[in-house]
């Protein structure tokens, strides 16, 4: 997670009216159970890295990495297909978010994960900028429509938030999933980090039956897209928990 570029663009208020303030939550806890202290009924095979990722220059970056320039047609139809619901219940197809416009869009590890409120700050600071360049911010979690509620009522995230309970639109954009994944040094350190700046992870959230049985070992990504349902210029996929691109690149990809 790129920090120093957190600390430096985040006021106060901001950052103090996006953390969670919770008596439950302030305990000292192991690190894996930072991230998601049980493991789903069900497990699935953790996703190989190789196949995860397509490794090529960069066209917003010039340098190699997770940061692809394209998807592939597949891909494409296969989010034509998917529908994510807004906070009042409507079913919305989720390429109509960026049909018309352009947009960044961000996808949650889950709504009460730790790493992920601090991602949303992470982009917010930056949404004047979009907003200049016409430029919509999403965010979009795998769980209900209750849940996507009370991650936008505890963050105040500014954004557009969505649900995804099927969690098809992760299984479109080939998202990595896997315990290895979501157990790493690096996810650690920056949960304690998270930790340390006031964020907390909401255990209610966290613990809720879709979170458990199938949304605690997802990573997540940010697409750039739009205007139009298959232009999408700029994807970036988690290669483990608490993976944030550098922020200038989304600005490159978005309002450059």
């Amino acid at each position: 997670m790129a920090t120093s570029s957190l600390s430096t663009t985040l006021s106060t208020n901001n950052i103090r009216s996006n953390r969670i303030t919770n008596p439950c939550s302030t305990r000292v806890l192991p690190i894996r159970t930072l991230i998601l202290s049980r493991s789903p009924k069900h497990p699935k095979k953790t996703t190989n890295l190789r196949q995860s990722h397509v490794i090529v220059p960069s066209a917003v970056s010039g340098s190699s990495g997770i940061e692809t320039s394209v998807v592939s047609e597949d891909t494409t139809n296969l989010l034509d297909t998917v529908n994510v619901f807004d906070l009042n219940g409507n079913a919305i197809p989720i390429s109509d978010l960026w049909k018309d416009r352009k947009a960044v869009v961000a996808f949650a590890r889950h709504f009460g994960c730790v790493l992920c409120r601090k991602r949303a700050d992470y982009l917010a600071s930056k949404q004047d900028i979009m907003d200049k360049s016409g430029v919509a911010l999403v965010l979009i979690g795998p769980g209900s429509i209750d849940q996507a509620r009370a991650f936008t009522e505890q963050t105040k995230f500014k954004g557009e938030v969505y649900a995804d309970p099927s969690h098809s639109s992760y299984e479109a954009l080939r998202f990595v999933y896997g315990v290895s994944t979501t157990f790493t040094p690096k996810a650690g350190l920056k949960i304690i980090q998270s930790y340390m700046e006031g964020y907390r992870q909401d255990w209610k959230l966290s613990f809720e039956r879709d979170t458990v049985n199938r949304g605690g070992w997802q990573q997540g990504g940010i697409i750039v897209a739009g205007p139009g349902k298959s232009n999408i210029s700029y994807v970036h996929k988690d290669k483990e928990a608490g993976d944030d691109p550098d922020i200038e690149d989304i600005l490159k990809a978005c309002c450059s």
